[in-house]
């Protein structure tokens, strides 16, 4: 894989190429009959490293959220990449340091997710960025607005866009 200024294809060619190698461990099978099934699942390594795809599923999405920011004819492409390669959507979550950038990071991430395949699970993580956020000093409500400016304003599900879940957390 090789990063910069590439076109959509490439970004593409390369998201699909990482959904492939994370759907075995996106779609394996929990045994909940299993007691300790809890406890083996938090003791797992993160799907990345299971992978082995780390370094190149974080520079892909790096590469994915600056053009996201950058350029708004792109951003309906991207957000469909996400909705069509669920296995990178569900293993890629990074964590983001509590500062201006990194909390615009975390919601560009929401953003181009676009609600992902439940609204419920991102209103958590909205909530989670913009709590952890706020604790930590952010000022955290122009941020949401500037992404919300950017975001999808389609109500996938019945229970608002993601730019109304955005424009809702800011208050």
């Amino acid at each position: 894989m090789t990063f910069g200024a590439r076109d959509l294809a490439a970004i593409e060619e390369d998201v699909a190429l990482l959904d492939a190698v994370l759907e075995p461990i996106a779609k394996q099978p929990v045994d909940m009959g299993d007691p300790d099934w809890m406890a083996k699942l938090q003791a797992a390594p993160p799907p990345l490293d299971r992978a082995g795809v780390r370094a190149e599923a974080e520079a892909v999405l790096a590469e994915i959220l600056d053009r996201y920011a950058e350029d708004d004819a792109v951003r309906p492409a991207l957000r469909a990449l996400f909705d069509r390669y669920g296995s990178f959507r569900w293993a890629v979550n990074p964590w983001f340091p509590m500062t201006p950038d990194g909390v615009r990071s975390a919601l560009l991430l929401l953003s181009v997710r676009d609600q992902g395949a439940d609204t419920r699970d991102e209103i958590l993580v909205l909530r989670a960025v913009c709590d952890e956020g706020r604790e930590a000093g952010v000022d955290v409500d122009p941020i949401l607005r500037e992404v919300a400016a950017m975001s999808s304003d389609v109500d996938r599900y019945g229970m608002g866009s993601i730019r109304q879940l955005f424009l809702r957390a800011a208050g």
